[in-house]
C-alpha cells in the first residue's frame, strides 16, 4: 500500500475540524485508510525543530485519487456529509479553438500513445505546488510502473506556444537544456550526463537502447520534454505559473489516460473556475481525431438484492443511493427497474469495475462495524484438498528422512532456470514476465532446482551433509487452459556432502513411493507401478541419472503411463553456475498422478 504523507493542519483546516489523534484514527479506519503515524506525537528529541506535524496515510493501491492530500481531504469532506462530489467539466478556450497534439508516424516504434489537457488560471500556493509535484511522482511509482507504462510532463503554457508535435527523432536531433540545466546537451550526451544520477539514472534503460527518442515540440520547435525522461527548463513550472499544459506520453493508452484523469481532477480545484479543466485534440498519423480527458461520468450497474445478499441488510434502493453518495458515486434507482441502482462513476475512482465494488464502497458507507453479525444459513465441512492432503504427507516423510525444507521464490532468472541447468529454452514451456522488475525475476521457475540449488549455495558454511527438499509448484504455459497456463506440484530434494550420496536419494526415492502405495516394478510388466530407466541429461553427470516412469490410473479409469521426473548427480558445469564445490545428488518429480 501507499504511504501518503500530509500536512497536518491543512488537512484538518480542509475538513473542518481538530480531530484528536483518535479519532482520526477511528475516520481512516471507517473509510477504509490507515494512519501509519502522526508526527506531532514524537518524542521531543525526535522531532525535527520547525518542522510542521505531518500525517502519514496508507492508501490503498488502486485508489490513485487518495495520493494526495487535496484527493484525501476531498473524499472526506464527501464522506463526512461537508459537501456535495465534485462536477467536473471540460470547457473550451475563449478563442474556441483547442490546442492540438500531432502525433508523428515515428513514435509507434518507441512509445504510440499521448494525451494532454490544459488547466487555465490556476494559482498555487507552496504547498499545492509541492503536492503537485509530489503526486506526479507517486503516480510515477504507481500505475506507471516506474515511468515503463507512462510518464508525465507538466509545462508553462505562457512560455510554449501551440500546436505541439508528437515526434520520434534520431538521438544527435534532439538538442535543449534540461530541467534546472543552463547547458544544452543532445540526445547521447543527455544519456551520458544523467547516467550516474541518483534520480532521473534508473529511467534510462527504458529509451536508451532504441534507435530514436520521443520527443515533444511546440510550434516554434522548442522542446517541452524527452519523456519518460526529463522536461526542458524553457517550459519549467513556476510558483507564478497560470497555465498549465499537461502531456502523458505512453505505451498503454488506458494507464495514460487515468493518470491525466487524476492529475487534472486534483488540481482544477485551484483554478479561476474550480474543477473546469481545457481539452486537448490529440491528430494520428492516420487521421484520427481524439479529444483528451474524458471528465464524463460513466454508467455502472448493481442490483439491490445482490448488494443485500452480500452485507445481510435489507436496503431499499434510495437507501443505497445515499450511502454511494459518500463515496463520491452519483447514484439512482432505476426508474424501469426498482431492484437496479445505476452508478455514475467519476473520472477519480478507476477502482470500480464491477458490482462487487460498488457493493464494497456500500460496505464502508455503511460502516463494516455495523453490519449485522449472523451464522451462515449452510452448514459445511472444511476439508484439504487431495493434492494438498498428499503433499503434507510427502512433507512429513522427507522431513522424517533427515532433510530440512526450504521455501524459494517461485519466480527465478532465466539463465537460472535454463542455462545453469544446461537446458534449452524451446520458448514454448516458461511462463516469461513481460516487465521484469530485475534480472532476478523474469520467468515463472519450471523446475525447483534453482531454488533449491541456491538455497544451498548461501548456506554452504554449514555442516556437511547438506540435505533439504521442497514440495511446491511449478509453472508451465499451457494453451489448452482458460488462462493458457497451469501449475503443477513438484516435489525436490537435493544432498550435497563430500560424496555424491546417489544412493541417499535413490533411497528417498524408495521410501515416497512405499509412502504412496506404489511399488517397483518393470516395464514390461502388466502392473501398475513405477520403475527407473538409466538416461542421459545435461544437467546431471553422464551415466549418474535415471528417470521415474509410472503407470497409473486415471480419474476416468484408464490406465496411463508417464515420466514424471529424474534424480542424479549434478553435472560438473550446472554446480559451477550456482557455485557449489561438492558433489550434489538432486531428485525432482511431479506429484500429482499419484492424488
Amino acid at each position: 500500500m501507499p504511504t501518503v504523507t500530509v500536512d497536518k493542519q491543512l488537512l484538518f483546516e480542509a475538513l473542518e475540524k481538530d480531530y484528536t489523534s483518535e479519532e482520526f484514527n477511528e475516520l481512516c479506519f471507517r473509510f477504509g485508510i490507515e494512519l501509519e503515524e502522526d508526527t506531532s506525537e514524537k518524542d521531543e528529541s525526535e522531532k525535527v525543530e520547525g518542522e510542521r506535524p505531518q500525517l502519514k496515510i496508507d492508501i490503498p493501491a488502486n485508489r490513485y485519487d487518495l495520493l494526495c492530500q487535496e484527493g484525501l481531504a476531498q473524499a472526506l469532506r464527501v464522506y463526512e456529509g461537508k459537501c456535495k462530489p465534485p462536477q467536473y467539466k471540460l470547457v473550451k478556450p475563449a478563442s474556441g479553438k483547442l490546442e492540438q497534439v500531432i502525433v508523428k508516424p515515428e513514435t509507434a516504434q518507441i512509445r504510440p500513445a499521448i494525451v494532454a489537457a490544459i488547466l487555465r488560471n490556476i494559482t498555487f500556493t507552496q504547498e499545492a505546488y509541492d503536492s503537485f509535484i509530489d503526486l506526479q511522482d507517486k503516480l510515477h511509482n504507481n500505475i506507471c510502473r516506474k515511468r515503463t507504462l507512462a510518464s508525465m510532463g507538466t509545462h508553462d503554457l505562457d512560455t510554449i506556444q501551440g500546436p505541439f508535435t508528437y515526434e520520434a527523432l534520431p538521438h544527435k536531433d534532439i538538442k535543449f537544456v534540461p530541467l534546472n540545466q543552463t547547458t544544452e546537451l543532445d540526445g547521447d550526451s543527455l544519456m551520458e550526463f544523467y547516467e550516474n544520477d541518483k534520480h532521473l539514472g534508473r529511467f534510462l534503460h527504458i529509451i536508451r537502447d532504441s534507435p530514436v527518442y520521443p520527443v515533444v515540440y511546440d510550434a516554434n520547435r522548442v522542446v517541452c520534454s524527452l519523456p519518460p525522461i526529463i522536461n526542458s527548463e524553457h517550459s519549467k513550472i513556476k510558483l507564478t505559473t497560470k497555465n498549465v499544459f499537461i502531456e502523458i506520453t505512453a505505451t498503454d493508452e488506458h494507464k495514460a489516460n487515468i493518470v491525466l484523469n487524476t492529475l487534472v481532477a486534483m488540481f482544477s480545484q485551484y483554478c479561476a473556475d474550480p474543477f473546469t479543466v481545457e481539452p486537448v485534440e490529440i491528430v494520428y498519423p492516420d487521421g484520427t481525431v481524439k479529444q483528451t480527458p474524458k471528465v464524463q461520468p460513466w454508467r455502472a450497474t448493481a442490483k439491490v438484492d445482490y448488494i443485500n445478499s452480500c452485507t445481510a441488510l435489507d436496503l431499499k434502493g434510495n437507501d443505497i443511493c445515499g450511502l454511494l453518495e459518500k463515496m463520491s458515486l452519483g447514484a439512482n434507482v432505476n426508474p424501469e427497474d426498482a431492484n437496479e441502482i445505476l452508478v455514475d462513476v467519476p473520472p477519480t475512482r478507476w477502482d470500480i469495475l464491477h458490482a462487487a465494488d460498488i457493493m464494497e464502497d456500500v460496505c464502508i458507507s455503511y460502516g463494516y462495524d455495523n453490519l449485522p453479525r449472523k451464522m451462515p444459513a449452510v452448514s459445511t465441512f472444511a476439508s484439504a484438498l487431495p493434492l494438498n492432503k498428499l503433499s503434507d504427507h510427502a512433507r512429513r516423510e522427507i522431513a522424517m528422512a533427515g532433510f530440512t525444507e526450504v521455501a524459494p521464490l517461485i519466480l527465478c532468472s532465466h539463465d537460472e532456470n535454463f542455462k545453469f541447468l544446461n537446458r534449452v529454452d524451446d520458448n514454448q514451456t516458461a511462463i516469461k514476465l513481460a516487465n521484469p522488475k530485475t534480472i532476478e525475476y523474469q520467468v515463472v521457475r519450471t523446475s525447483l532446482l534453482p531454488g533449491v540449488l541456491k538455497t544451498i549455495n548461501n548456506n554452504k558454511k554449514l555442516p556437511l551433509p547438506l540435505k533439504v527438499f521442497e514440495v511446491s509448484d511449478v509453472g508451465f504455459k499451457d494453451e489448452t487452459r482458460e488462462r493458457r497456463t497451469r501449475n503443477e506440484r513438484h516435489v525436490c530434494a537435493a544432498y550435497m556432502s563430500k560424496t555424491s550420496g546417489f544412493e541417499i536419494i535413490h533411497g528417498l526415492l524408495g521410501r515416497l513411493m512405499e509412502m504412496f502405495s506404489t511399488k517397483l516394478i518393470t516395464k514390461t510388466s502388466k502392473e501398475l507401478g513405477y520403475w527407473i530407466v538409466e538416461s542421459e541429461h545435461p544437467t546431471y553427470f553422464p551415466g549418474r541419472s535415471a528417470d521415474i516412469h509410472l503407470r497409473y490410473l486415471t480419474e476416468e479409469g484408464e490406465r496411463k503411463e508417464l515420466m514424471i521426473g529424474s534424480f542424479g548427480v549434478l553435472h560438473p558445469t550446472v554446480l559451477e553456475s550456482f557455485e557449489l564445490n561438492l558433489p550434489t545428488t538432486v531428485l525432482e518429480f511431479n506429484l500429482e498422478p499419484f492424488v
